[in-house]
């Protein structure tokens, strides 16, 4: 089964002290295929083993300690109790009984996730995600997920944080680079610090070095550029994303670089 979850939001790329829209998603682009071996007939699905009775809410006052526990990221990495064991056992060998690997079976969970943030269920996607991790803590997807949910509930330090374990084990992924500078920016224009600017640039740097050819990266180094007020490298940048896509152009943002300095190059006015 290939999966793949588009998730671009390019308002993102308006500031959001200029803009009163709150960007709701983050960009998460051209998810890799995850390929799931089919269940065998006599066997139980391990997603309806693990599909609670009823949808965890993180503002549900009634939910569980478990429950609770499910949608922290990493399950809220605290010890673990006996019961808490005892249930992982078995989910584990559930998942052994039903995939070749455990790492098939973290690819199919993390599948499920996007699945689950598309449907704005973030509370599930944390918990597939979290089982995801349980299942391979080398897969990036599970923190990478967990990231996205953090930024989405506007959890950003933790969102920083599952994005920066995922670029751990995926070191050239260009996207979470990007992703993961984008969270940067966005913390960096709430609490201006200038070495979260700093270190956002050079994922951005990075990005480009591995992979020349990424508009959003330049459209995101524009952004920081405009933000350290050196607005002829914004534009220089805001061209060369230009140049390679026109399609990630953030008009938005293209208005507040015009009101600061005209175009260099004269092309937008």
């Amino acid at each position: 089964m290939n999966v793949r979850t588009n998730l671009i939001q390019w308002t993102l790329f308006a500031l959001p002290f200029l803009s009163a829209a709150q960007p709701k998603q983050l960009i998460i682009s051209a998810r890799s295929g995850d390929s799931v071996r089919p269940v065998r007939p006599d066997q139980k699905s391990v997603e309806a083993i693990m599909q609670p009775p009823a949808e965890a809410s993180s503002t549900d006052v009634t939910a569980t300690a478990s429950e609770s526990l499910n949608i922290l990221p990493l399950f809220g990495e605290q010890p673990k109790t006996a019961a808490q064991i005892d249930e992982e056992v078995h989910f584990l060998n559930d998942c052994d009984r039903n995939f070749a690997s455990r790492p098939e079976a973290s690819d199919f969970f993390a599948a499920r996730g996007w699945d689950y943030v598309t449907n704005g269920q973030l509370d599930t996607a944390a918990h597939r995600f979290n089982l995801s991790w349980l299942l391979n803590d080398r897969n990036a997807d599970a923190y990478w997920g967990l990231g996205v949910i953090c930024y989405q509930k506007n959890q950003l330090t933790n969102a920083i944080r599952m994005l920066k374990k995922g670029l751990a084990v995926a070191d050239s992924n260009v996207v979470l680079m990007i992703d993961l500078a984008t969270i940067e920016i966005k913390q960096y224009q709430e609490k201006p610090t200038s070495d979260m600017l700093t270190e956002a640039e050079g994922y951005l740097q990075r990005a480009v070095s591995i992979s020349p050819s990424s508009a959003p990266s330049y459209q995101k180094l524009s952004v920081v550029s405009y933000l350290k007020a050196d607005y002829l490298k914004a534009w220089d940048y805001f061209h060369q994303a230009r140049n390679l896509d026109l399609s990630v152009l953030d008009l938005s943002y293209l208005s507040e670089l015009l009101a600061k300095h005209p175009d260099p190059k004269g092309v937008f006015k």
